[in-house]
């Protein structure tokens, strides 16, 4: 059954909350995430300064992106254990205290000595700190969405997105104005932490029930470590990680390697690849923005399946359509196919209120290989079958999606009398 069936404004919600409170927590849940899309393209837009300061080679810079890497596994293989402890309103509280400490370290190491090893320690902890708050917004964002009663995640992951995009913009004043990598990236710890504690005390939590009762979970995945790392065994988590990892690698491949294939495999010029680039993203941000009317509408399994459909066919336009103008196609159609198939694999796998930490986590992980495995992988075919050719792989992966689409269906909800 999809949200659509359901009533658009509930009489009532979940604890008692009135519709402004929902609403509150759900504008709330919109600056979280747009907080930690300015967090990351900040630091990311400041690279070619921190390379330049560091005096690092291209391995160099390898080793501290790997900082980040490590410290956001770390991050979401404790992701739900901290949860457990602290509940979803608490971790964020403090991943917003934390979080931006990392990054004025970053920022610190890259503008003073400069020291290699204040950067990337920096990074590990404002990489894990961020990771945790990943799985604890999505968990939240999933509790606001059952509350409301209709799709909302995908215009969650859509303000994430507005949020690298004004990182990227502030971070290119920033270098075009000259200023110091450490004051820019204090400036924005600074939003990152004001911004993040404000919105906070308007999270409700993630336990809410309909009769107002906020009971503590009672099944073995969250009483302990040993429950909460079971969910792993379970084949509906390992599924929807399959969902969130195919497009996640579609998204991720497009951030990494779109520009480089549309100049070296069909001849654009640098400028004319970036430009490219922000239709592929532009395309992505719609989709979500457009997404949450055809979840509701069609269901997520429908969506998902087509998704898959759309994307698959726009990577064959891109890779062999004959020229640059047919390829333009092609992205957008890769765009709108990978919009959805993470947000809607984040609220499948928060379904389950007593569950929602544990598993969020574990499809989270499997997620977030993509970005760190598709990369190197895409690059290392690449060279030896060109880019456009390595792609094949991302279309493989985003069809594997498209089949474990089933695992995402709504939970259904018992028949009023």
């Amino acid at each position: 059954m999809s949200l659509s069936s359901k009533q658009a404004h509930p009489t009532t919600y979940p604890g008692g909350l009135s519709r402004g409170q929902v609403v509150v927590w759900r504008n709330a849940t919109f600056v979280i995430f747009a907080l930690c899309g300015l967090g990351l393209a900040s630091w990311v837009a400041r690279l070619p300064a921190v390379r330049d300061s560091l005096g690092a080679s291209t391995i160099d810079m390898g080793v501290l992106i790997f900082g980040l890497a490590l410290g956001s596994i770390l991050g979401l293989v404790t992701s739900s254990h901290v949860i457990a402890r602290l509940g979803a309103r608490g971790t964020m509280k403090w991943s917003f205290a934390i979080g931006p400490v990392g990054f004025i370290l970053a920022g610190v190491g890259a503008s003073f000595g400069p020291s290699f090893a204040v950067v990337f320690i920096g990074l590990a902890i404002f990489g894990a700190a961020f990771s945790i708050c990943d799985v604890a917004m999505n968990v939240s964002g999933a509790a606001n969405e059952r509350a409301l009663q209709r799709t909302i995640m995908p215009v969650y992951h859509a303000f994430f997105s507005f949020g690298t995009i004004a990182g990227a913009g502030l971070g290119a004043l920033a270098e075009s104005a000259g200023l110091p990598i450490f004051v820019h990236l204090g400036i924005i710890a600074v939003l990152i932490f004001g911004g993040g504690q404000a919105s906070v005390r308007y999270m409700q939590s993630e336990h809410l029930t309909a009769e107002g009762a906020e009971p503590v979970p009672d099944d073995d995945h969250s009483r302990s470590w040993r429950g909460r790392l079971s969910i792993w065994r379970d084949p509906r988590t390992l599924l929807i990680g399959v969902i969130v990892l195919g497009m996640a690698f579609a998204e991720g491949s497009a951030n990494d390697w779109l520009t480089l294939a549309m100049v070296d495999g069909h001849g654009v010029d640098n400028t004319a690849g970036a430009l490219l680039f922000g239709v592929f993203v532009t395309a992505m941000t719609v989709g979500r923005l457009a997404g949450v009317f055809l979840l509701d509408r069609f269901g997520r399994v429908p969506v998902l399946r087509w998704s898959a459909v759309l994307a698959v066919a726009g990577l064959l336009i891109v890779i062999f359509g004959p020229s640059a103008e047919i390829a333009i196609v092609g992205i957008v159609m890769w765009g709108l196919g990978s919009a959805l198939g993470f947000p809607v694999g984040m609220s499948a796998a928060a379904d389950d209120p007593k569950t929602a930490a544990a598993r969020v986590s574990a499809v989270a992980t499997i997620g977030y290989c993509a970005f760190l495995v598709g990369p190197p992988l895409i690059g290392v075919l690449g060279e030896s079958f060109g880019i456009l050719r390595a792609l094949l792989v991302v279309l493989v992966l985003v069809a594997a999606a498209g089949l474990a689409s089933n695992a995402a269906r709504e939970p259904r909800v018992p028949a009023a009398n």
